[in-house]
């Protein structure tokens, strides 16, 4: 991987989990000894560093060279040594690069805020931010000077983004992608669940579930297949990427608001399917705009289906495949008939149209089934 866009390793991401004996301040943070302000605290080698926060030691040399980032006291004849504070602006420049910020801009803000801690700390304030409004929090897990997807506040803005298509063949292809995209990468690349699950949520705030996985998880999703069928390793990035989504997804699902339709959608998928992101990425968004549901994950039968739509009485039904091996007509042929009117949907890249039955619609894309589910869960009249 390239190394100054390299944010993944062997090890865990420090910005996000620090030590449990690093103190809050960049100026009081020890590394790893727990030495309080005013000891002398262990200096740790460029592998021990590049252990401790998962990057490679080349990026490390890579932060020093370009950027400034180095340990700053030498030795003559001695190997360098990171201290505590040189580690601090290495956490506070990880933590930037996980939010989408370019290694140059990511550098900018950890030099700007590890001065203004030092600023802060010369003014008896303590490890906590200056009054002004400009202030930059000392700890690599605050969003510092107004840090949000790579983008800083008045001090600049990230323009230079990390182009990770040249990474010696090890790397997430994410080119002209979104700089949340690239902060999900980076933090699926560090094995990071927590950051991963964080830059999803917050793009869900931001933009909404569509939007979130069209221009963040997709992309990233995209790039690590390529990835896998490039190299033929990195089969846990994916897998947690996944779990972290799902995390995210149910959690909007479980905090939405009343729905706003009196007849729910009914969401499943044939008997043999394994792979459950797409359809909870719907559910998720559709609790976003109101439209209840019943979700099914595990796979219904015939028999299951039918009763089903019996009891919950849905405005519509979609059953998504994404495997043509499992995406049965059957399956969707001759379901029962409430007295009020159901819409029947096969969903996803498994059907073939023209194995379905004339009252079944095909919906190609995620997008044309979240649009039409939408249509189909009118407001209660009052």
């Amino acid at each position: 991987m390239d190394a100054e866009s390299s944010v993944g390793g062997t090890g865990s991401v420090a910005a996000h989990e620090p030590d449990r004996n690093e103190s809050d301040g960049c100026h009081g943070r020890t590394g790893v000894g727990g030495e309080e302000a005013g000891e002398i605290a262990p200096k740790l080698s460029v592998a021990a560093v590049a252990r401790r926060l998962g990057v490679a030691p080349a990026t490390l040399r890579t932060w020093d060279r370009r950027y400034g980032l180095g340990p700053t006291e030498h030795s003559s004849g001695r190997h360098r040594k990171y201290g505590p504070d040189d580690i601090a602006r290495l956490e506070l420049m990880q933590h930037a690069l996980l939010r989408g910020a370019s290694p140059a801009e990511a550098a900018r803000y950890a030099h700007a805020a590890s001065v203004r801690c030092r600023e802060t700390e010369d003014r008896g304030d303590g490890g906590g931010p200056a009054a002004d409004s400009g202030a930059v929090s000392c700890g690599p897990g605050s969003d510092g000077a107004v840090l949000v997807s790579g983008v800083l506040d008045s001090e600049g803005s990230a323009t230079e983004w990390v182009d990770t298509a040249n990474t010696g063949g090890r790397g997430l292809r994410l080119g002209g992608a979104a700089p949340a995209a690239r902060g999900l990468g980076r933090a699926v690349l560090a094995l990071d669940a927590p950051a991963a699950q964080r830059i999803m949520l917050e793009s869900i705030e931001r933009d909404g579930v569509a939007t979130m996985r069209r221009r963040v998880l997709c992309p990233v999703l995209r790039a690590l297949s390529e990835l896998r069928e490039r190299t033929g390793s990195g089969a846990e990035m994916p897998s947690l990427l996944t779990d972290s989504a799902l995390t995210v997804l149910r959690a909007v699902i479980a905090g939405a608001r009343a729905p706003r339709n009196p007849r729910p959608v009914l969401l499943t998928s044939p008997s043999g399917e394994a792979h459950s992101l797409d359809l909870v990425a719907l559910a998720a968004a559709l609790s976003g705009e109101g439209v209840g549901h019943r979700l099914f994950t595990s796979a219904l039968p015939r028999e299951g289906l039918e009763a089903a739509i019996r009891r919950a009485a849905p405005a519509a039904v979609l059953v998504w495949s994404e495997h043509s091996l499992f995406a049965d007509p059957q399956l969707v042929t001759g379901l029962p008939r409430p007295r009020q009117r159901v819409r029947v949907f096969a969903g996803g890249p498994g059907w073939s149209a023209e194995s379905l039955p004339e009252h079944v619609d095909r919906l190609d894309s995620w997008e044309e089934a979240f649009a039409r589910l939408v249509e189909c869960a009118p407001r209660e009249t009052t």
